[in-house]
């Protein structure tokens, strides 16, 4: 139990270190630099996840029509018997 409360401990140290910096780096920002990294921060949240879900359909539609030719090519192949 100690070493679990340890481990949360430290998590907890790191991410308060971490906002600290994070809110120290945006108070240094100028309003251009501050402006361009609202825009990549809504590009990350946004469109980065859209762009992927929607590969990640088409890749199973080419994988799903595929199969179908597949499927399609080796059931209308005549079937050679060897004896």
């Amino acid at each position: 139990m100690n070493q679990a409360a340890a481990l949360i401990d430290e998590i907890f140290q790191a991410l308060t270190q971490m906002l600290r910096y994070a809110l120290r780096l945006i108070g240094r920002m100028s309003p251009p630099a501050l402006l361009g990294a609202a825009l990549v921060l809504a590009f990350i949240c946004s469109i980065l996840p859209l762009a992927i879900v929607l590969f990640a359909f088409f890749m199973l539609i080419k994988i799903a029509v595929g199969a179908c030719v597949i499927g399609r090519r080796r059931a209308n192949r005549p079937q050679e018997h060897v004896e």
